[in-house]
């Protein structure tokens, strides 16, 4: 807020500074966490010969402001209702002693995990300290010597209700759509039409391209300009974000096979039509 009302441009260009540099170090610590926590469930896989259908993940080194962006990209990766746990301090004035656990819950669509932790809470009395939410985000307090309790009842109230198609990460398409569609003014008529969410999914669509440019935006952004297949000239951009290195193309990748959203794209002042990827299915 004092960078935004700061009323010299010095001043404004200090805080921001400052703000960059805590941003920086928030990204370092997520991606050590989500390190940590993928290198522990692909463990899991191998141990388990699969995954359970709800995950739980907890180290004493995470920190809890970025247990919410873990669990997100967990529950991405695994297709996983996710929660992340950190510790938190507690008061000892009020009498509060033992090891608090703050949790930060992710879900799939299908599993409302606010409703799966009032029913855990409804089965097991006192296991969890509070909770809130809704359908696709919760957050959660417990008793860390009662994680594993939580982490068994969490995943038996996940098993009874999802099925296995819901667990099985599937991308509902609507289909190739023909060259002239990918404009301007079609992406501006879905932007109108408004605002999407979890019942009412915005138009994905998917196709072949070729692969014309590609670089990296970021960490783990994948920018690229890519041409339709049987559509030589006609060229759109098109921007995939955290993308797993293994799923980058290679210098001998000529087409790329993705579903997508269409988006209106403004930088600087300039509107064009833009590519959001979904999915990257196939590279040839």
């Amino acid at each position: 807020i004092e960078c935004l009302l700061a009323e010299k441009q010095g001043s404004a260009y200090e805080l921001a500074l400052q703000l960059d540099a805590m941003n920086q170090d928030r990204k370092q610590i997520e991606a050590d966490m989500r390190k940590q926590a993928f290198a522990y469930l692909e463990e899991l896989v191998l141990e388990e010969d699969g995954i359970p259908p709800a995950l739980c993940v907890y180290d004493p080194r995470w920190h809890q402001g970025v247990v919410g962006i873990l669990a997100s990209r967990i529950k991405d990766k695994f297709n996983r209702p996710v929660i992340a746990f950190a510790e938190a301090c507690r008061d000892e004035s009020r009498g509060e002693i033992g090891v608090e656990l703050k949790g930060s819950a992710r879900s799939i669509k299908g599993f409302h995990i606010r409703d799966a932790l009032d029913a855990v809470a409804c089965h097991y009395p006192g296991l969890i300290t509070r909770f809130g939410g809704h359908a696709m985000a919760a957050g959660l307090s417990l008793d860390k010597s009662r994680l594993t309790e939580f982490t068994k009842a969490f995943e038996e109230e996940a098993a009874r209700l999802l099925s296995e198609e819901q667990l099985t990460a599937t991308v509902f398409s609507d289909g190739e759509i023909e060259t002239d569609w990918l404009s301007m003014e079609i992406a501006e008529k879905l932007e109108r039409a408004g605002p999407w969410g979890q019942e009412f999914p915005e138009p994905l669509f998917d196709g072949r391209f070729e692969l014309i440019q590609f670089r990296a935006v970021g960490e783990k952004h994948l920018k690229m300009l890519l041409s339709p297949i049987g559509s030589p000239g006609f060229t759109v951009d098109a921007i995939a974000f955290n993308v797993e290195t293994a799923l980058w193309p290679i210098d001998d990748t000529h087409e790329i096979e993705i579903v997508y959203r269409m988006e209106v794209n403004e930088f600087r002042g300039n509107r064009s039509l833009q590519l959001v990827v979904e999915r990257i299915l196939r590279l040839h």
